[in-house]
């Protein structure tokens, strides 16, 4: 038996579904799917797309520069589509870093003072690791989608009604 790997975009995706193997209903499924999402995004907008309490995966379309953001739990951003790179300083101001119990990713005014980290580039498939404490800038010179595991906060948008189906 030969198997193809087939890879989606923004452009060309297959949209999933429901399927039931047992006595349940389809009803209690809801799903979406991470590429039409991102199609209907604002660039930059962390759209929650899956939440297991307070922990959340969270859908960005990626288009040119982000904020700076920073935030003080680890956070991970898995590439699904494009390129990008991601840029680390280490802020100056100990006071920017959110206090402990501030949840979430935090926009920063601007790229903050600081020591030069380094970058990473990534590419589909490539995961990249946001430390805690660490302020980050995502470049992407083509549109990309990124999955964003972090924990819910100000920036997560939740849409559940456009962006469910049963």
């Amino acid at each position: 038996m030969s198997v193809t790997t087939v890879f989606g975009s923004i452009d060309s995706f297959k949209k999933g579904g429901v399927e039931i193997t047992g006595n349940e209903d389809a009803r209690d499924y809801l799903f979406s799917n991470m590429f039409e999402v991102a199609g209907n995004a604002a660039p930059w907008e962390r759209t929650v797309i899956a939440k297991n309490l307070e922990n959340t995966i969270e859908c960005i379309r990626a288009e040119g520069d982000s904020p700076w953001y920073i935030c003080n739990h680890d956070e991970t951003a898995l590439l699904m589509q494009g390129s990008m790179e991601v840029r680390f300083i280490q802020p100056a101001d100990s006071g920017l870093a959110p206090p402990e119990e501030k949840q979430g990713s935090v926009k920063l005014a601007g790229q903050p003072e600081g020591r030069a980290m380094g970058h990473v580039n990534a590419t589909r498939g490539h995961l990249v690791l946001l430390p805690a404490g660490a302020a980050y800038q995502f470049r992407a010179q083509e549109l990309s989608v990124i999955l964003l595991q972090t924990i819910q906060g100000d920036e997560s948008v939740e849409n559940w009604a456009e962006i469910c189906q049963h």
